[in-house]
């Protein structure tokens, strides 16, 4: 995806740029306790400045390389208020991405995120990919909806997926084949 692209109310989506790591942080700073039910736990240091200018410089070394597409949410002040990435490209027969996404708890509600997820649909067409997958948390009906809405299929559960929240919980898996 080369150019941004603009959702609503000057909220944009555009690649991740080089210096975006202090802006990064302070939207994980922001929206720390939004997110916890959602993530991993993290460390304090994860929300440090230092630890997302590298982790900017460490996604725009996979994206270059072709192993991921890592995006944000921006609005009219240039602040991150989301993100939308796939992550864990894979090529060959394959052609798969892992989809995440999260959206500013000021800005939820909006159709942010299903728009958002839409873009990054289009990014992963135009990088040749052939399916996206995604996970979420079997409550996470909102996140499910985003997917659903993006013509995104279920294909069973994962138990103890992953560890969000401090513990290993299950969810639910969908795919969307990109060429449907």
């Amino acid at each position: 995806m080369r150019d941004p692209v603009e959702l609503d109310d000057g909220i944009v989506v555009r690649l991740l740029a080089d210096d975006d790591g202090p802006a990064l942080a302070e939207a994980y700073r922001r929206n720390r306790e939004h997110l916890a039910p959602w993530e991993p736990e993290r460390s304090p240091g994860f929300f440090s400045d230092a630890v997302h200018v590298r982790e900017v410089r460490a996604l725009l070394e996979r994206y270059a390389s072709g192993r991921a597409i890592p995006l944000v949410l921006v609005d009219d002040d240039d602040e991150i208020v989301g993100r939308v990435n796939l992550s864990d490209i894979v090529r060959g027969v394959f052609l798969n991405a892992n989809l995440g996404y999260w959206v500013d708890g000021r800005l939820t509600g909006r159709g942010l995120a299903t728009t958002a997820v839409g873009v990054a649909l289009h990014a992963a067409r135009e990088h040749g990919l052939h399916r996206v997958q995604a996970g979420t948390l079997v409550h996470n009906a909102a996140s499910q909806a985003v997917l659903e809405r993006n013509g995104f299929e279920r294909i069973g559960l994962a138990r103890r997926y992953l560890r969000i929240a401090g513990s290993w919980q299950d969810h639910v898996l969908f795919e969307r084949l990109l060429e449907d």
